[in-house]
């Protein structure tokens, strides 16, 4: 993946959401890049450093790559979504049975009010 980049990608309305809460200085963009990528284990999975607007503009987020949104027909957009698709699965099941409350994406908000800690506003170094 790392060769790939930067790829471009839109951030789910729940990150979004979560972004104009901590910071209303920071508005991410429909459309951003993916500058980085790293892993953070099995509870954080892929992590993505994202460039939210100019390239001389020193905001960034990062963020999971599960609440990243990809054309699939771009370079490892079909890699990616299997991916997400996998580590939905799999958080579901350490999660538990009850954990689900139906629908993937209302949950999606509580999932990173939950892991908060996976998004992280700066300036890079």
């Amino acid at each position: 993946m790392e060769t790939s980049l930067p790829l471009t990608a839109a951030v789910t309305p729940a990150v979004a959401a979560i972004v104009q809460e901590r910071s209303l200085a920071i508005r991410p963009a429909h459309e951003c890049w993916v500058i980085s990528v790293d892993y953070a284990g099995d509870e954080g999975g892929i992590v993505c450093k994202l460039q939210l607007g100019p390239v001389d503009t020193p905001q960034v987020l990062i963020v999971s790559l599960t609440h990243l949104l990809f054309d699939r027909r771009g370079p490892l957009g079909r890699q990616i979504a299997e991916y997400q698709k996998r580590r939905v699965k799999r958080l579901r099941r350490i999660n538990g049975p009850g954990a689900d409350s139906g629908g993937s994406r209302p949950r999606i908000r509580d999932d990173l009010a939950h892991h908060s800690d996976l998004i992280s506003l700066g300036v890079p170094r």
